[in-house]
């Protein structure tokens, strides 16, 4: 766990993600990445000298086997308070609206009612999984179809709501995610999604294999680039 939560103080020291007295809550989906976040942040918050309050919150899309016994579990030893949300989401998107690209829509819809229940539990910050690898795939999907160099920022403001949204491990390779996976046995969910492994993301994802054949280092590249203020996308706070 050392480069994991090295990876995060830095990010929690550049962005000033987590104050004293906070309420965070890991977004957890059920995979490798959310429950690496929320392992982490247990252990964080015992030696950063930071007084914040931790939960896990679950969205179910309403997709089925999705059994969440095996992650209630680990918050019960991780002594964090867990919060399932039923909803409708998979089933108004496949079944409804039959969207063709639905990972867009989902997202939204799946992070405003994590916010509505940040706001319903009085928790100010909400956590999300997401890692170095994320950052970069976003970059290039917003390069190849929006025509822009943008990528999600390490912490940021949900105007409706309120929330601030936070992502401790964008400086972790993915490739340690998965590690850590298997070095603490996490247990992962499979996500029930009928567009799993099929999503331009995956594409992005398979671009930046057939990049690292040529230019092995590129992922650090990108994350250099990520953090170079005349870019003006990864701003540190003084």
């Amino acid at each position: 766990m050392k480069k994991t939560l090295g990876c995060l103080r830095k990010a929690d020291q550049d962005f000033k993600l987590i104050d004293s007295g906070d309420r965070v809550a890991v977004g957890v989906s059920g995979g490798k990445d959310s429950l690496l976040l929320l392992h982490a942040l247990s252990l964080y918050r015992q030696f950063s000298h930071k007084d914040f309050s931790l939960y896990a919150i679950t969205v179910s899309l309403g997709l089925e086997p999705f059994d969440l016994s095996e992650i209630r579990a680990l918050c019960g030893r991780l002594d964090i308070p867990y919060i399932v949300k039923d909803t409708e989401i998979g089933r108004i998107i496949f079944e409804y609206r039959q969207e063709k690209n639905p990972c867009a829509l989902c997202a939204k819809m799946r992070r405003a009612v994590l916010a509505n229940t940040c706001v319903e539990n009085g928790i100010n910050k909400l956590a999300l999984g997401h890692h170095r690898e994320d950052a970069i795939e976003t970059l290039l999907m917003s390069l190849f179809y929006e025509g822009q160099f943008r990528t999600f920022h390490p912490k940021s403001r949900m105007s409706r709501t309120g929330i601030t949204v936070i992502r401790p491990l964008v400086y972790l390779p993915e490739s340690h995610v998965k590690h850590m996976t298997k070095v603490l046995d996490l247990p992962v969910v499979k996500s029930p999604c009928p567009a799993d492994g099929n999503t331009e993301r995956e594409k992005m994802k398979n671009l930046l294999r057939d990049l690292r054949q040529i230019f092995p280092d590129v992922n650090d590249r990108f994350l250099h680039a990520l953090q170079q203020d005349h870019y003006d996308l990864w701003q540190k706070e003084d």
